[in-house]
């Protein structure tokens, strides 16, 4: 019997979660919109009534806004539906709350959770022992529109299509997609006389050399996120696999490898130019916006981390009187570059639901993502825009001339090479593996006579553990 770790939660925690979701319907003013009678067709609950599509997206700032307007034009357009946006500070709270919603019968249509934990999500259950999920290609089976909206999924761009198809079919609908990439600080490089942002981890030591020995030198030369998907782009560059089975893409991973050479080559890159002062620990794990204030701030002349935020960076870099280039993610130079993983999320539909909100939430779903409002939220955002439509859209306005850090992930994707590595991987509690990487860089990082193997040995172990725990749940 499959099963989820929210089942296994005890009772206290359940009181609370319930007693959060609660509130949070009572917050909304709308206690039943959007709630999903599994069991009963929704023109019939409804009376003639809009039908709601209740959408949770794990966003509560401008870009639940954003979520939020498009649905209200969306009412606008197709008055047989009502998209209503609830927005939830972290994927793992909107996951947990989801279940819960799931455990009391009125799951949302459509729920936005993260890459990392798509093992996970394809894992879970409802109360009835039915998947929560189901593929939305399956769902759209063949149709080319969906009650008169076409249907996009088939121009998704290639990384989050090959990312996000799983035992052959598409299972998502792909929305917030990013990569990671460098952010340099142009006038540092010029005032170094480095002629182009370092493409290789043997450029950045250079570079970094000749950056620190300026007369007005920043006090570090490179800052990133202590998160474990910086390293996981740096084991899909050299084509490196985190799990067996082709890192869970040809059968269920039943290990993971934190020892593998690659990890070993990156973790002692990184540790060195730490060592070496080169690069700046901010202190706190997955620190987006610490490593983003100490490049804005002029701090630091390099900067790696999420595309997503590419508009804001170039913008704020312009505003504190310097030029960013933006540039493909340095990568291992004795074994060359294999191509970069996703990162991001996707939409999910939820199984179960009467025909008419199932067929309104792909409508949302795809109208979500046309051309026109893919390339107006890659705009506002950095993230990728998911479809061709929306890239010739964008190079039809002369968007890229004017902006082309804005192209740089796109391109650093479309260039990967296809193969298991870059495909991303797909493991059980991988959210919870994801922790025990950034753990041990952290370690690695304060506590400069930590040998390297051995803390990734011990990484290994416990990682290896909690995806055993993990599939001996799913096999009972």
């Amino acid at each position: 019997m499959r099963t989820h770790r929210w089942f296994r939660r005890d009772r206290v925690t359940v009181a609370a979660m319930l007693m959060a979701v609660a509130l949070m319907t009572q917050a909304c003013g709308t206690p039943d919109a959007g709630t999903q009678d599994l069991s009963t067709d929704a023109a019939e609950q409804t009376d003639g009534a809009a039908i709601p599509v209740r959408m949770w997206i794990a966003f509560t700032d401008y870009r639940l806004d954003w979520a939020r307007e498009k649905a209200a034009e969306f009412n606008q357009l197709y008055p047989d539906y009502e998209v209503i946006i609830d927005g939830y500070p972290d994927y793992e709270t909107l996951f947990d709350s989801a279940l819960l919603a799931s455990e009391q019968g009125n799951p949302p249509a459509i729920m936005h959770f993260f890459e990392a934990a798509t093992q996970e999500i394809r894992d879970a259950v409802n109360p009835a022992g039915d998947p929560l999920v189901k593929s939305v290609a399956g769902a759209i089976a063949g149709r080319q529109d969906i009650n008169g909206v076409p249907v996009i999924l088939e121009d998704v761009v290639s990384a989050p299509r090959n990312y996000y198809t799983v035992d052959g079919e598409f299972q998502s609908m792909p929305w917030n997609t990013s990569s990671t990439v460098l952010f340099s600080n142009a006038d540092m490089l010029d005032a170094a006389g480095i002629e182009a942002p370092p493409a290789t981890w043997a450029d950045v030591e250079a570079a970094c050399a000749q950056i620190l020995a300026l007369p007005d030198a920043p006090s570090n030369c490179i800052t990133w996120p202590n998160h474990s998907w910086i390293v996981e782009q740096a084991m899909a560059q050299q084509n490196e696999l985190l799990a067996n089975e082709d890192n869970g893409r040809s059968g269920r991973a039943d290990q993971v490898f934190l020892d593998s050479p690659g990890m070993t080559s990156f973790m002692t890159w990184w540790k060195a130019l730490n060592d070496q002062n080169y690069y700046v620990y901010t202190g706190s794990q997955r620190d987006w916006d610490g490593t983003r204030n100490a490049f804005i701030a002029k701090q630091v002349a390099f900067l790696l981390t999420s595309s997503s935020d590419t508009t804001d960076i170039t913008d704020s870099g312009q505003a504190a009187g310097f030029d960013v280039v933006a540039s493909f993610m340095p990568y291992n130079q004795d074994v060359g570059r294999s191509g970069n993983v996703i990162g991001g999320a996707t939409l999910w539909l939820v199984d179960g639901l009467d025909q008419a909100t199932e067929d309104g939430a792909l409508m949302f779903m795809n109208w979500f993502n046309n051309p026109e409002n893919a390339a107006e939220w890659h705009k506002i955002t950095g993230y990728i825009p998911i479809t061709n439509g929306a890239i010739a859209l964008l190079e039809e306005e002369g968007w890229y001339e004017q902006n082309p850090n804005s192209k740089v992930a796109s391109d650093q994707l479309a260039e990967s090479e296809t193969t298991p590595a870059t495909l991303g991987v797909l493991a059980g509690n991988f959210v919870a593996i994801r922790d025990v990487v950034t753990s041990t860089a952290e370690q690695l990082l304060v506590t400069p006579e930590q040998s390297v193997d051995e803390a990734l040995d011990a990484a290994n172990q416990e990682a290896n553990r909690l995806l055993d725990d993990y599939n001996a749940l799913q096999a009972e």
